[in-house]
């Protein structure tokens, strides 16, 4: 199924003992690019991240925020700074001295002093934290990839409703263009009655002059190479694959046929739809730049 580079998914979950959120958020971009937050200590989150989003994402920068919360107490052990302790308790003794104060010195007292502890927790393992995050992925990656199904849903059906539009236009100028020949060769034929007067006209030369003017008009090749185009671009629109840098081609080349078009046209109609058609072209490459 087509997809949008635009996409959003999030998943708030309690698993194995930890509370685990993922979010994920993606805008377009050429290729795939990818960054990620994490909760500080869970760094390693962020390789294992992209690598599981690789495989499931081909085009647009995605963001992924990781946040763990461990639930159980993990196993730690409190150390006591020693000499940084007795400093502390040294000092507060001599300020009682000096001063002539109170020596009120009590475990309560030092332990204000934070920085005489540190506490060291067991490291987690790593392949368990990652499995527990990669569930609430799992889900976050749901809701990501069916938000970006279904604005693709809406980008195929604008797409292919202007392909519609610029397709009549396409009958239109093919219908047209004959006539202009015609028409051609009846103007040709009366300023050369008007100049000959009762002179019998060349008819050979007449239609030289014509056939010179309506291979010159032709347009046949080039609409019969649009049509063309645009039948590959529903079959790549209707073939589920990531699709978005082979359309922007393709469109480059639709747009090339319409310009050789306008340049044949010596027909203001003719000019008018081919006008017309490059708005379209130009909509669709628009709404292109929005599929992965």
């Amino acid at each position: 199924m087509i997809r949008s580079m635009t996409g959003y998914g999030r998943c708030e979950t309690v698993v194995d003992g930890r509370a685990v959120t993922v979010e994920l958020k993606s805008v377009n971009h050429r290729y795939f690019e990818f960054s990620c937050r994490t909760t500080r200590g869970y760094s390693f989150l962020e390789e294992k991240m992209k690598s599981y989003l690789q495989g499931k994402i081909s085009r647009g920068k995605v963001d992924a925020y990781i946040s763990v919360e461990a639930l159980e107490s993990a196993e730690a052990q409190v150390l006591l700074n020693h000499p940084l302790a007795s400093g502390y308790v040294h000092a507060l003794r001599e300020l009682a001295e000096r001063y002539d104060l109170q020596d009120d010195i009590s475990v309560s007292t030092v332990a204000r002093y934070s920085d005489i502890f540190s506490v060291h927790k067991s490291p987690e393992d790593e392949d368990a934290v990652w499995a527990s995050v990669q569930k609430a992925a799992d889900e976050a990656l749901e809701q990501f990839l069916k938000m970006r199904e279904a604005e693709g849903q809406r980008l195929k059906a604008d797409v292919l409703s202007r392909a519609d539009t610029i397709m009549g236009l396409v009958g239109q100028i093919e219908t047209r263009s004959p006539q202009t020949v015609a028409e051609y060769r009846e103007r040709l034929q009366q300023k050369m009655e008007e100049l000959l007067g009762d002179t019998t006209i060349d008819e050979q030369r007449l239609l030289m002059e014509t056939a010179i003017f309506a291979d010159k008009v032709a347009v046949a090749e080039e609409t019969v190479r649009l049509r063309s185009h645009f039948k590959q671009m529903q079959e790549m629109l209707d073939s589920g694959e990531p699709i978005g840098r082979k359309l922007d081609f393709l469109v480059q080349e639709m747009n090339r046929e319409a310009n050789t078009i306008g340049s044949k046209a010596v027909d203001s109609q003719i000019a008018y739809m081919v006008v017309d058609i490059k708005a379209e072209i130009e909509k669709i490459r628009e709404q292109i730049q929005n599929i992965e």
